[in-house]
């Protein structure tokens, strides 16, 4: 597929870049037309990948995540989020509804909840060297281009 427009934006894995995150991807489908429950849906799963490397990718230290967006000429949504963090042992059992490594406080929910928003979601990890999580979502809107 022909892309269309892309971006790239590399944050610190801050709480705080959540959101900026959140609003970036938000903006960059605008001239897609997208419905509100689209976007939402995308806010979401961006954010759920976001705070995964957070809190799980950089546990106690601050680290880079990198994000890179991309439309296509078909109106698909491909968001790319890595980081070089601890990376996933067992990326089947951590896309597992419930499965947690961050304590009570975690539901296990994160990739359930990007699942659920997204045509599809893919992730590879690597121990040590960090995860990627591909997310990509169709937007029914007329592009305005």
């Amino acid at each position: 597929m022909k892309k269309i427009n892309e971006f790239k934006l590399t944050l610190d894995s801050k709480s705080i870049n959540e959101s900026f995150a959140r609003v970036v991807v938000s903006s960059f489908v605008t001239p897609l037309d997208p419905t509100v429950e689209e976007i939402a849906d995308l806010k979401t799963a961006v954010s759920e990948a976001v705070t995964n490397c957070i809190v799980h990718a950089y546990r106690d230290t601050c680290g880079k995540i990198y994000i890179s967006g991309s439309i296509d000429e078909k109106s698909n949504v491909k968001i790319i989020i890595r980081d070089k963090g601890c990376g996933i042992p067992d990326v089947n059992q951590a896309m597992a509804p419930l499965f947690t490594t961050g304590g009570g406080d975690r539901a296990g929910l994160g990739f359930t909840v990007m699942e659920s928003f997204c045509d599809t979601v893919k992730v590879r990890s690597k121990q040590d060297r960090g995860t990627t999580v591909t997310l990509v979502k169709k937007i029914e809107g007329k592009a305005k281009w």
